[in-house]
C-alpha cells in the first residue's frame, strides 16, 4: 500500500510532467480551477489549484475533501503511484471505477483532451 508521502511524491511528478505539456493538453492545462484528491485507502485528501499548468497542492488532511473544488478525483494511493509511474492507464481505470473524476462539463470537456 502506497504511503502519503509517495502519494504526494506522485503528485509532485505529475505536476512536473504536466509542465512539459504542449499541444492540447497544454490548452487543457491552462485553466485555473480548484483540484481535490482523495486517496481512499488512506483516508487522506490533498487540496490545491491546477494552476499555469501544474498542480499546486495546498495542503493535505483526513477525511472527505472539507469543500466542493472544482475538479474532485478519488482513487487508492497504489492507483494514483500507478497512474503517474504510467503503469495504469487513466480511461480505463475511470472506466473500470478506479478512479472517480468528477467537475463540472465545462471542465469535463476542456480534461477529455488528457484521457
Amino acid at each position: 500500500m502506497a504511503t502519503i508521502e509517495e502519494c504526494r511524491a506522485a503528485l509532485d511528478t505529475l505536476s512536473d510532467n504536466m509542465s512539459r505539456a504542449n499541444g492540447d493538453v497544454r490548452g487543457a492545462l491552462a485553466q485555473d480551477r480548484s483540484l481535490s484528491c482523495r486517496i481512499t485507502d488512506l483516508d487522506t485528501t490533498f487540496e490545491g489549484r491546477l494552476t499555469g499548468g501544474r498542480i499546486e497542492v495546498t495542503g493535505a488532511h483526513s477525511g472527505p475533501p472539507r469543500g466542493k473544488a472544482q475538479i474532485r478525483l478519488a482513487m487508492t494511493g497504489d492507483d494514483l503511484v500507478a497512474l503517474v509511474g504510467g503503469d495504469l492507464h487513466f480511461a480505463r481505470a475511470w472506466a473500470s471505477g478506479r478512479v472517480r473524476l468528477e467537475a463540472g462539463v465545462r471542465d469535463l470537456l476542456r480534461l477529455r483532451t488528457l484521457l
